[in-house]
């Protein structure tokens, strides 16, 4: 995450401006943070990053057809209302039925959501991510997963608890929310790492 434009705004400023913005930004506390940085230079992720992230939405997509669940990849935001705070996870599931009603720019009750280290954003994904993340009841899996080296952290719920599952170089992962797993070839494949 990039440094916050130090001006406080309300969730529907935010909101309103987002769509509108030239580059995602993510809302933390009242404070606007670019995703990726305001310059052409600084935008965008790593083939590595993209490679891994389409990798993980296909593989939960083939494992949600049928069901009621849905994957989103990074263009969907996630409202954490208990924080005031808007991600843009890399991948995201969320099951059950969908609320007409709902907006349709972002989601609130995810099972599963997945980040993709980068040097800019692993101390986030780890410390504050998982915090915001692990306080939503309807989570039941977070994977933060490595870039640069085979390696999968896994968090599950268990009960009030979060148990770490560490998978380096092969293993599975479970996926209770899917009822299926993922394997690190299928988040690696094609990746040189």
């Amino acid at each position: 995450m990039s440094a916050p434009v130090f001006k406080p705004m309300s969730v529907e400023e935010y909101l309103r401006t987002e769509e509108t913005s030239p580059y995602k930004r993510e809302y933390v506390g009242g404070f606007v943070y670019p995703l990726h940085g305001t310059t052409r230079a600084q935008a965008g992720a790593s083939r590595n990053h993209v490679r891994i992230t389409v990798n993980i939405t296909r593989e939960l997509s083939t494992r949600a057809q049928g069901t009621d669940c849905f994957v989103y990849s990074s263009d969907m935001k996630l409202y954490i209302e208990g924080a005031r705070t808007f991600y843009y996870p890399d991948v995201m599931v969320v099951c059950g039925p969908t609320d007409p009603d709902a907006p349709d720019t972002y989601e609130t009750a995810p099972c599963l959501l997945v980040e993709v280290t980068s040097r800019s954003t692993v101390r986030n994904d780890r410390h504050a991510k998982y915090q915001a993340y692990t306080a939503l009841p309807s989570l039941q899996t977070y994977l933060i997963v490595e870039q640069h080296e085979r390696r999968v952290y896994a968090y599950h719920r268990q009960g009030r608890t979060w148990k770490l599952q560490e998978l380096a170089s092969s293993g599975t992962v479970d996926l209770p929310c899917l009822g299926h797993t993922l394997s690190l070839d299928d988040v690696y494949t094609g990746v040189p790492v």
